[in-house]
């Protein structure tokens, strides 16, 4: 039964279980009533020998209760068979699991018991497979009641009478009744409680044996539905069939083992069991080492010894043994058709001859390995190895390669097999398809895909059929109705589970094809289940690692991620994405919704059945209609967020059938072959390949040369007739289909190519062999081009290389079996550090020429340097006498960073080494580079050097010397514009060859886009024709001809020669009459409206049609029209506009051929504005006839902030006057007008907001008048007032800092300051907020910012900003650095300057010069004194310090107030008296003298005290009396004041000085004593001299005024004071 139905097909058994049809119930039923009396003899002596059995193995058996009640005897029995039941069906944890552990006495694991079922396998109740598997399972008595047993036949049964055996019977039948209801009571309840992911209820183990050994793992499998087992070695899966006694499966009742037979030191590996089923997979893993004994080597081979590592090939000897190997008698080019049976062989000859050893036999196909199938044996007897195609298809067709593998070395040999077309059941019909091949395969479809046939039977195929096969059957259905011409398509319909075949017939008018050969075999299954049961293949790393997967849930998947449509035909289109990395270990699924491209509506697509692979095809969209797709992620934790959706796909066939290939070169080969070369197809997409085709010449009929694509541009056709002459031809095909044939090539004469009679047919051989990369494994070579090509073009090269060991050169081998085109190739598998020397070879249409000399050794090591590598394959062309053009490739090694330039070196060709110089100063950037320092006649040669960040790098080989000449006949490019503007590029040549070809390229690489230009030759000329010249063409363009002594040329398009090519191109195509004007439109007097042009070029047979709206006009009264011939003025007046004139104005000219037009739109906001300007103009007009304003009020502002308002006038008279108002009512204003300037004035001096407000002026006469307002409100005096604030801001001086006792000031003077203007001062770009500390305020017309005891914060930039309404004015200063340390210490000597004068020791109350006082009296002088600290007080007379004593009082009371008293006054007190106040901050000095006088009575004490002026009164009182008296009593006029120390001792010049001054005082004294009466006299009129007599004590005054008072008016009058004397 386990072989009948596959793994796939029973994945999904428990639906069936869970939910079968009545007839199936009634089946099971039946069965059970019928197999429960057969099984009732057996129960009871199974039952005991299974429970003894069980007791004497140490099995466990778990138990679950049951509530129902059961009969005794009966509880185990019923108690074991539920536990097995939900044990093996219910994943709920909670209940126990049977265990198949084997323990000890000490209930140690020892081991596991295999549980052996001793029933039948097979009954003859009439079931199928199937079906007797589901009776099996659901009637657990039958397959549970010998669970446990060991298997052993138990030697003696037990006899129990009938009636036991019936009742035994019907408690069974009753306990199965149970069971199974309860059974169907929990399905019913919980339906997928059934399935569970696969258990391993026992791991395998890993082992270590011996060699030679066998070793058996097993484990215990648990789940549902039954898991899918499958064993890898190393993750490779295990095929017992691909090593037949090797490996050794077996997998029965959950337990699973795998044995492996005498095991080798190869079976030393990581093992791994996978078990599968629909809800989930799980691994275990085990390892196994092989142990060999020491020195067990096999007696009929030497012993192993090492290889030399000098071996040529590198590869180990066996045994220490090499062998040579040869294969004789070898397979040639076979021919078979289609259905017959074909051998090749060939016989291989070893030396030395070892019976035991059999060599590696291999054959390939096209480079792919073939393995043995029923459509090919391979044999190997001995010294021959066979290879049988039993049945001969297309698919055979190809290249057949027999490898021969030893340890030394290997051999192969190669031969091509055609096969043809079987002949077809209907004349003319179709060959058959090939390569059918199944692609996507899901669930219920699979995409087939094939290659259309090379033999259509003459006439086109109009589609094709697909039939499909489920295996087991042989019924072919077809799976379209209509033919289909796309060789791709999606068969729907197909049953999960079951597996099919495919084959393609094609058809034609003719009939039916024969059916392709037959696909593989293809499941109908989800991609993810396949891949699972493939299993990947990983290389062994020798590490043994046992792991466990653990299964995580709840984890919602994320979103998918690169969604992206792979395929869209009309019938379908193919999504794939990737996986989200979110995920958990849990599987996840996808459901792919779909949304019409304009709509937001989205469709789930496969609503039913979510799909496992991240890959999906979506069948059933409407053509021509695009779609957006989405993709979501779900598990058994719920649905994730849908993927980011993919742009709109419009559903349609996006392959194109594939264009004819290009020109096909036959070439001789051999005397029955030929090679066939041609160019590839250039618009092909998917290509799959080309089909060849020959006719012999005059024949007309074309037969297929291969019958399966090639996709090379190269074939080698055989089969041909010696010395026919044949023509061929090739098709190129893909999926859409097969192309139209390229052109026939020339014919050619089959014989072979030696010997011909074609002289130098093969070019030279190439020479100049260098490297430029070399890596660890592969170097890249690169060689100049042969000397002589042949005379046809090269087409190809192949290189060879050999290793030179110890200076011995090897064998050549090939390093490309496929011809190369370019000039440089990259030899792979080689090996490092070894040596190597190369040869090239040349091929062109007559075959491969003679190789090139060796090359130097050079050494394979990987290239570490900076610097990039040398270019290479350099290039000359455009030779001219004194310029040429040099190409060059980059270099292939870049170096540690990629290439951003190159040098050009030159020198002359006979020059040595040191006379390389440099063309370019600075690296050029293309890989092209103009020359053009050359000289006539000079040789030169050319070396390129490539540059990266790291430097310069090794220059490149020199080119071949080059002539600087300009041959005879060189021509050069010319740009041609013909009449209907088409731009071409001409280039011609007069000594082409035959095979000479022009080759356009622009920046020096070959057109082959012809989309942008148009390439035709004819003859010795070539054009290139732009289709659509635009900047995308800007360039470079150059032609070269090919086979010719290097005729080329070039020409540059630049922006600039492109805009003139444009120009010239749309003159020639439309030619214009020029207009120096276009259509234009001007008012004129009164409004009068003028449209008119000018023409540049117009004869006097011009013609000119006015048009308007599509309407011709004519000449009349409202339109006139002129045209002046001389000037080429064309105009059309007209008076006003009215509304029905909106509209369109045109001019037509036509002169001749050339025409031209001109037209003016006049609609909407255009034309209403100039049908307003035109009334405006002539109500304009009219407003002139009078006095009028030629400019309308306005106003201006001086430079000194004065606002002047005016206005010009025009058309005056003298009884012309001019009103002002202000806001209605009427100001003054200019009285008279001037007439010479017309212009009226209004000056505003100090502009305030009062003066905002309407102004308004009047001009009138007899003839009329005209107003002019001028609206200074709101938004119009903020305009004027900013232009006042910004002539006050553009007055501003310069910020300066001034340095004050406070502290740092900046300030700036403007011209003139208004109230209104707002300034901000900002200190590092940001506001000043302005606090006690840092003040601002304005003093005239300086503003000033002060900072008062400026720190470092302080510092900085500060500026000033006036704020005028737009964009301000700022002034700025820089207060930091020197700036501030010189400010900020002149505010400290400032500040020290200002506490020293405020605290310093100073008179303030003063003492008058010259006191006259008669002898006898007393004198009493009092002054004021300040200072802090308290000063120190001395009084002098005649510069001598006077001590206090009984006639000389001097007293300093309350630190304030000294005062002076002599008690009686003599002659000899006359003198100079001074009084000196000091302290540590200054002296200062007060001198009066004092004259005495004869005396005339005793007028007691006489003090001097002064009035407010300053003016010395004499009285008799002893103090003031009053307040005001007393503030009035300071006397002194003029103080000497000395900042500084006063020094008493003088030198002796001015004692000297001092004594002059003294007599010249001395003389006044006695001249004022002369005038003393009068004086005295004077003063009497104001108080009365005569006093009593006043002792020196009543002479103190007592209310001496306050130093506050007295410091009030501390000034001194000494003219007055004069007087009074």
């Amino acid at each position: 039964m386990s072989g009948s139905t596959p793994f796939y097909q029973k994945q999904h058994r428990h639906y069936d279980r869970g939910y079968r049809s009545k007839e199936v119930e009634s089946a099971v039923s039946q069965y059970q009533s019928s197999s429960s009396s057969s099984y009732a003899a057996r129960s009871s002596s199974r039952a005991s020998a299974s429970a003894g059995l069980s007791a004497s193995s140490g099995h466990v058996i778990a138990l679950h209760e049951r509530t129902t009640p059961i009969p005794c005897s009966y509880t185990r029995l019923s108690a074991s068979y539920s536990g097995l039941e939900e044990s093996r069906l219910s994943p709920m944890p909670k209940r126990a699991k049977p265990t198949y552990l084997a323990m000890d006495k000490e209930n140690q694991i020892i081991g596991y018991v295999v549980p052996i079922f001793r029933g039948s396998q097979e009954y003859a109740s009439g079931f199928s497979d199937t079906e007797e598997a589901r009776v099996k399972e659901n009637a657990g008595y039958m397959a549970r009641r010998n669970l446990f047993t060991s298997g052993l036949e138990m030697e003696r049964t037990e006899q129990t009478s009938r009636k036991v055996s019936m009742r035994e019977s019907a408690e069974r039948i009753s306990l199965s009744k149970r069971i199974y209801e309860n059974e169907e009571y929990h399905k019913r309840m919980n339906k997928d409680s059934l399935m569970h992911a696969p258990e391993f209820v026992i791991k395998p183990r890993s082992h270590t044996v011996w060699e030679k050994q066998c070793v058996r793992l097993h484990c215990t499998v648990s789940g549902w539905p039954d898991p899918r087992v499958v064993w890898y070695k190393n993750n490779v899966t295990i095929d017992p069939m691909a090593h037949p006694g090797k490996y050794k499966l077996e997998s029965s009742y959950n337990v699973h083992s795998l044995e492996i037979n005498r095991c080798d030191f190869d079976d030393t590996a990581q093992y791994r069991v996978s078990a599968m089923n629909s809800k989930g997979e799980l691994s275990s893993f085990a390892s196994i080492v092989v142990k060999r004994f020491k020195g067990e080597v096999e007696e009929a081979l030497p012993m192993p010894r090492p290889s030399s590592t000098d071996n040529e090939d590198g590869m180990v000897s066996e045994y220490g043994i090499t062998f040579d190997t040869h294969i004789v008698d070898g397979f040639g080019v076979s021919f078979g058709r289609e259905g017959e049976t074909m051998s090749l062989g060939a016989t291989v000859i070893i030396s030395p001859n070892l019976a035991r050893y059999q060599p590696e036999v291999q054959w390939y196909r096209d480079d792919v390995l073939l393995q043995p199938s029923k459509w090919c044996h391979m044999h190997w007897s001995g010294d021959k190895a066979t290879l049988t195609l039993t049945h001969l298809n297309k698919e055979d067709e190809g290249l057949y390669t027999l490898r021969i593998t030893t340890k030394s070395k290997y051999e192969t040999y190669s031969a091509y097999v055609f096969v043809r077309d079987a002949d077809a059941e209907v004349e003319g019909a179709p060959g058959a398809p090939l390569d059918v091949k199944c692609q996507d395969a899901n669930k219920d479809y699979v995409i087939v895909t094939w290659k259309q046939p090379a033999v259509d039977g003459g006439s086109s195929i109009l589609g094709y059929f697909v039939d499909r096969c489920e295996v087991g059957t042989t019924h072919w259905s077809q799976c379209n109705d209509t033919p289909i011409k796309f060789a791709r398509f999606p068969v729907t319909g197909l049953v999960e589970g079951r597996s099919y075949t495919f084959r393609v017939r094609a058809v034609n008018k003719s009939g039916m094809s024969r059916p392709s050969r037959a696909s593989e075999v293809e499941a109908a299954m989800d991609p993810a289940d396949r891949a699972r049961m493939r299993g990947t293949s990983a290389p062994w790393t020798g590490q043994i690692i046992v792991t466990e997967e653990e299964p995580a849930e709840g984890v919602v998947p994320g979103r998918p991620k690169e969604l992206e449509v792979t395929e869209a035909t009309k019938n379908y289109v193919v999504l794939s994405w990737k996986p989200p990395g979110e995920r958990g270990h849990e599987g996840i699924m996808y459901y792919v919704e779909k949304c019409v491209s304009g709509t937001d509506s989205w469709q789930r697509v496969n609503t039913e059945i979510p799909v496992k692979s991240p890959r999906f095809a979506l069948f059933d969209l409407a053509e021509g209609k695009a779609y957006s797709f989405r993709v979501r992620c779900c598990n058994s934790a719920g649905v994730g967020e849908p993927s980011e959706a993919t742009e709109a796909t419009t559903v349609g066939d996006k392959l194109d059938i594939p264009s004819a290939p290009g020109r096909v070169i036959p070439t001789r080969n051999t005397d029955t072959s030929v090679v066939v070369s041609w160019e590839a197809s250039r618009e092909a997409k998917e290509l799959v390949g080309y089909y060849i085709e020959a006719s012999i010449v005059g024949s007309n009929k074309f037969e297929p040369c291969n019958n399966k694509p090639v996709k090379g541009t190269r074939f080698i056709c055989h089969g041909l007739v010696t010395g026919e002459s044949y023509v061929f031809r090739v098709k190129a095909l893909n999926a859409a289909g097969l192309s139209e044939c390229s052109q026939e090539s020339e014919a050619i004469e089959v014989k072979a190519a030696i010997g011909g009679g074609i002289p130098h047919a093969s070019p030279t051989p190439p020479y100049g062999i260098s490297v430029l990369e070399c890596v660890r494994d592969s170097m890249v070579l690169a060689w100049k081009q042969p000397t002589f090509i042949g005379g046809a073009d090269i087409t190809g090269y192949f290189v060879d290389y050999r290793e030179v060991i110890n200076g011995v050169p090897g064998t050549w081998h090939e390093a490309n079996v496929k011809a190369v085109s370019d000039r440089a190739y990259r030899v792979s598998d080689l090996k490092e550090n070894r040596k190597y020397q190369f040869q090239v070879r040349a091929a062109n249409m007559a075959g491969v020429g003679i190789p090139s000399l060796s090359s130097g050794t050079f050494v394979c090591e990987e290239w570490t340097i900076a610097v990039p590598g040398p270019p290479h394959d350099l290039q000359v062309t455009e030779v001219r006498a004194n310029t040429l053009v040099l190409l060059y490739k980059p270099p292939v090694y870049q170096g540690r960073d990629p290439v951003n330039g190159f040098y050009i070196d030159i020198k002359e060709a006979d020059a040595e080494e040191e006379a390389w110089r440099g063309v370019n100063e600075k690296a050029v950037l293309t890989n092209y580079m103009k020359i053009k320092i050359l000289k006539e006649g000079e040789t030169y040669v050319f070396r390129v050097r490539a540059q990266n960040k790291a430097g310069v790098g090794k220059a490149s080989e020199p080119t071949e010397p080059v002539l600087a000449e300009t041959k005879p006949g060189t021509t050069e490019i010319v740009v041609d514009v013909d009449d209907d503007g088409v731009i071409s590029m001409n280039f011609a040549c007069s000594n082409l060859t035959p095979d000479s070809r022009f080759v356009w390229s622009k920046n020096y690489e070959e057109i082959t886009d012809d989309t942008r230009i148009t390439m035709a030759t004819s003859g010795e000329k070539s054009k290139a024709t732009f289709n659509m010249l635009a900047e995308d063409d800007i360039g470079i363009y150059s032609c070269a001809v090919t086979h010719t002594d290097g005729a080329s040329s070039s020409y540059t398009l630049s922006a600039e020669e492109l805009k003139k090519l444009l120009e010239i191109s749309h003159d020639h195509k439309f030619p214009i009459i020029p207009l120096k004007t276009e259509l234009a439109v001007e008012l004129q007097e009164k409004g009068r409206i003028r449209f008119w042009l000018q023409a540049e070029k117009i004869s006097a047979n011009g013609k000119i049609e006015y048009v308007f709206n599509d309407n011709n006009l004519s000449q009349g009264e409202k339109y006139k029209m002129n045209f002046n011939k001389d000037t080429g003025v064309i105009e059309m007046t007209m008076e006003s506009l009215l509304p029905e004139d909106e509209g369109t104005f045109t001019f037509q000219l036509q002169d001749g051929k050339a025409t031209n037009q001109s037209s003016l739109v006049l609609i909407g906001e255009v034309f209403k504005g100039l049908q307003k300007e035109s009334a405006f103009m002539r109500k304009e007009w009219h407003r002139k006839q009078g006095p009028h304003f030629v400019e309308y009020l306005s106003y201006e502002v001086t430079p000194e902030c004065c606002v002047v308002l005016k206005c010009k006038v025009g058309n005056i008279k003298k009884e012309t006057v001019a009103l002002w108002y202000k806001d209605g009512r009427e100001i003054k204003g200019d009285e008279k007008l001037t007439f010479t300037e017309g212009v009226l004035k209004l000056e505003i001096a100090q502009i305030s907001k009062k003066d905002a407000g309407v102004y308004e002026i009047i001009m009138k006469d007899d003839r009329g008048k005209d107003t002019s307002t001028l609206n200074l409100t709101e938004q119009g005096f903020r305009d004027l007032m900013n232009e006042v604030f910004s002539n006050i801001a553009n007055s501003s001086t310069a910020l300066k800092i001034q340095s004050t006792e406070e502290g740092i000031r900046l300030y700036s003077f403007v011209s003139y300051y208004n109230e209104a203007l707002q300034v901000t001062w900002h200190h590092k770009d940001s506001a000043i907020a302005f606090t006690d500390r840092i003040k601002s305020g304005v003093v005239g017309e300086q503003l000033w910012l002060q900072i008062t005891e400026p720190t470092e914060k302080d510092k900085g930039k500060y500026a000033i900003e006036f704020h005028d309404g737009k964009g301000g004015l700022k002034r700025t200063v820089e207060l930091s650095g020197q700036a501030f340390d010189d400010a900020y210490a002149e505010f400290q000597r400032l500040k020290a300057a200002a506490i020293a004068e405020r605290n310093r020791a100073r008179v303030a109350g003063g003492l008058p010069d010259v006191v006259t006082i008669q002898e006898l009296k007393a004198l009493n002088l009092t002054c004021n004194i300040s200072g802090e600290p308290l000063p120190e007080v001395v009084w002098l007379k005649n510069e001598r310090e006077i001590v206090s004593d009984g006639h000389y009082v001097m007293k300093f009371e309350a630190g304030k107030y000294a005062s002076f008293t002599i008690t009686t006054v003599n002659t000899t007190d006359s003198g100079k008296y001074s009084i000196l106040v000091k302290n540590k901050y200054g002296t200062e000095s007060a001198d009066f003298t004092l004259v005495v006088t004869e005396g005339k009575g005793d007028l007691g004490v006489t003090s001097y005290l002064t009035d407010a002026d300053g003016n010395v009164i004499i009285g008799s009182k002893s103090r003031p009396t009053t307040p005001t008296e007393r503030r009035k009593s300071v006397t002194g006029k003029k103080m000497q004041k000395r900042k500084d120390s006063v020094i008493l001792q003088k030198p002796p010049e001015e004692k000297e000085g001092k004594k002059k001054e003294e007599k010249k005082m001395e003389d006044k004294t006695a001249d004022k004593k002369k005038a003393a009466p009068a004086v005295a006299s004077k003063v009497g009129k104001q108080e009365t001299l005569q006093q009593p007599t006043t002792t020196a004590d009543e002479a103190k005054p007592d209310d001496v005024p306050t130093s506050e008072k007295l410091a009030e008016k501390p000034q001194t009058n000494k003219g007055k004071n004069d007087q009074d004397e």
